[in-house]
């Protein structure tokens, strides 16, 4: 039986189809009956795409994955609906396709979505570092946080009450000794984290200081790293994709998390983060961009740039942060092959001891704690 899911005021295709994460052939080509009637089951190929470490995404295709019509089919990891929001994940598609910054999406089934394939290379981190490119992503960005809510609705960043419930979901799911200690993995190889006093006292101490500065709020992607950039290079441009975390935020923080990916993912190397020569041509680009979507004059001043740099470099603490603690509940519950153990105690370097000493590791903000906004 199928239904629709009314999102962005387009009613969307859903299957109503569970495909297996372990054998998903059959239940795909199920799926693709649907979406695609005049497709040849024994024609169809199936690509497994390996850079996720959330959910598994399998591109089908009749002839050659570059052909107009492959469908990117996307299966949710496990237990990922207690943290991320999918009705609103779907919106957010819908609403960045409408203004022509993300792929369309074609349908949903009981545990993942389809959508189309956007055609490009998966960036990397040496690419993330080419000039031309940067400037395409920092341009891309400012188009995305132009877009302004429908009905000019007001909103508030999702930052506090997403930060909060992970941490929330953290105390109900990571094991505890008799002491209040906390521990993640196997019993052959328990790593410590933080306690929960420990991290609530840190999430305070963030909010605290970050709420007084002045970011404006925009929609935001909340999770822009490299394998979530597509680089055309044909077409000399760039788009983003997965929109699990996209939501009205601080304009500082997707930068900011944007910026500590430079530092890498399965090798995380804070000296990689990006020098104050590229966060400055970096931000120059991107104000450009963002200026001009939202209609304002273009010209963009040393000021500016260094206000925007302050803010972003206190927001990155945040970042690294808000993913510690998904690091934690990944390591709890994800079938992703991906040491989420490594990750979460790379990541909690930056949340052991109060923001006002973690703000050390990175130097590009060391003096700009107690700055004003």
């Amino acid at each position: 039986m199928d239904s629709g899911l009314v999102c962005a005021g387009k009613q969307l295709l859903h299957v109503d189809i569970y495909i297996d994460e372990h054998q998903p052939s059959r239940g795909i080509l199920a799926l693709l009956s649907r979406l695609r009637p005049n497709w040849k089951a024994q024609d169809i190929q199936m690509k497994t795409f390996t850079e996720g470490i959330t959910n598994q995404l399998i591109g089908c295709y009749v002839g050659s994955l570059l052909e107009p019509g492959c469908v990117l089919v996307r299966l949710y990891g496990k237990m990922t609906e207690l943290y991320v929001n999918r009705d609103h994940e779907v919106e957010m598609f819908q609403i960045l396709h409408a203004h022509r910054c993300g792929p369309e999406i074609y349908c949903s089934f009981q545990n993942g979505i389809c959508y189309e394939f956007v055609r490009g290379t998966v960036l990397d981190d040496k690419l993330l570092r080419q000039p031309s490119i940067y400037r395409l992503i920092a341009t891309e960005m400012g188009k995305i946080h132009s877009i302004q809510p429908k009905s000019g609705r007001p909103v508030k960043p999702v930052l506090w009450t997403k930060m909060s419930h992970f941490l929330k979901l953290v105390q109900s799911s990571v094991s505890s000794s008799p002491a209040g200690q906390w521990y993640i993995g196997s019993s052959a190889d328990l790593q410590k984290v933080p306690s929960f006093k420990t991290l609530s006292q840190e999430m305070e101490s963030l909010k605290r200081h970050l709420s007084q500065i002045d970011s404006p709020t925009v929609l935001c992607h909340n999770d822009l790293l490299t394998k979530n950039i597509i680089y055309n290079e044909k077409e000399g441009m760039v788009k983003f994709i997965d929109y699990e975390y996209a939501d009205y935020n601080y304009q500082a923080f997707d930068i900011g998390n944007h910026f500590n990916e430079f530092a890498g993912v399965n090798d995380v190397n804070y000296d990689l983060y990006p020098s104050w020569e590229l966060q400055r041509d970096w931000l120059t680009a991107y104000l450009e961009s963002y200026k001009h979507s939202t209609g304002r004059e273009v010209k963009v001043t040393e000021a500016e740039v260094t206000q925007l740099y302050i803010q972003v470099c206190k927001f990155s603490l945040a970042s690294s942060f808000l993913w510690g603690l998904w690091a934690i509940l990944q390591s709890r519950f994800s079938s992703i092959d991906f040491d989420f153990q490594r990750f979460v105690q790379r990541l909690t370097k930056t949340f052991k001891t109060p923001t006002t000493q973690s703000i050390t590791l990175h130097k590009q903000c060391s003096s700009f704690l107690k700055c004003p906004g």
